[in-house]
């Protein structure tokens, strides 16, 4: 496994496990089944709703807590101060443990220079191994780190062949911020899984594509969190040390990039009234199952 030192010294597994649309229901086995085939990173979020599930597995998996890496996110509608600090405990709650090695701000909406107050205090209680961001165009997180005590450490953003975040790591790394992929196969879109560009340069190594892509992202420097359900496909995602892709193969990987999200906007002002929506709902939501309870 290749590891990365974040500014603050903290060592991070570039290759990990995400469980972003893991259900409920599978994510106690998808986790342990990660773990058991070599994983020490894992990455989840409170808004994914399945915290305890990763809890529970990590529990059960019989790895010691320490030689895994947690990461975690804090969800807009738990920003500010106090409840982000609420909402940090909360996970620990559920995730079984003590501290959590990383914890980043989900969206670059609301009140995030509360929440990162709140992130900043628990960082230095020591709580929180690492603090960080994800989505966080290159203005927000500039202005995040000019005008905060403690500097984000990662920066968790949507980064694949046809969206290389190429201007965004150059600011990333004027600040010391590490960069780190979520959709780290762009979920296919694109044709990115059969691509004959990409599949050329597999044929060369025995790889699929899948596993080029996370070679050439890994040789970027990136963090990397692929999610899957199948345990034989956690196995090839993680076989990806003993190859190497030449710099001409990279400058091949370099011209597919049509940079622009396979998703959506993080500054498309609709995009921004639908978190709005989204945050609200829940919220009511919230409100509704709780007047439930007490009737």
């Amino acid at each position: 496994m290749n590891y990365v030192t974040l500014s603050n010294g903290v060592k991070m597994p570039q290759l990990g496990y995400g469980v972003y649309q893991v259900s409920k229901e599978e994510c106690e086995r998808c986790v342990m089944d990660a773990l058991k085939v070599g994983y020490r990173h894992i990455d989840t979020a409170q808004s994914y709703f399945n915290e305890e599930e990763v809890g529970s597995a990590i529990e059960k998996s019989g790895v010691p807590r320490e030689e895994i890496f947690l990461t975690t996110k804090v969800w807009i509608e738990f920003y500010g101060y106090e409840q982000t600090r609420k909402s940090v405990i909360e996970s620990m709650r559920k995730l079984k443990t003590n501290n959590i090695d990383l914890v980043l701000l989900h969206q670059p909406f609301a009140d995030y220079y509360g929440a990162w107050r709140a992130l900043e205090d628990l960082y230095a209680e020591g709580a929180i191994r690492a603090i960080g961001v994800s989505n966080f165009y290159p203005d927000r997180l500039v202005d995040l780190c000019s005008f905060s005590r403690i500097k984000p450490m990662v920066n968790q953003v949507e980064t694949h062949p046809h969206n290389q975040q190429i201007e965004a790591q150059k600011w990333m790394q004027k600040y010391d911020v590490q960069i780190e992929a979520w959709a780290p196969f762009g979920e296919g879109r694109g044709g990115l899984f059969t691509d004959p560009v990409i599949a050329e340069i597999g044929k060369k190594y025995g790889k699929t594509n899948a596993q080029v892509i996370l070679r050439w992202e890994l040789q970027r420097g990136i963090v990397v969190i692929p999610k899957s359900t199948h345990i034989e496909r956690m196995e090839q995602n993680l076989d990806v040390f003993d190859f190497k892709l030449t710099a001409e193969e990279m400058t091949v990987m370099a011209s597919l990039d049509k940079g622009q999200s396979s998703f959506f906007s993080h500054t498309d002002p609709a995009m921004v009234e639908w978190f709005a929506k989204v945050v609200e709902e829940r919220k009511n939501n919230r409100s509704n199952d709780s007047a439930k309870k007490n009737w």
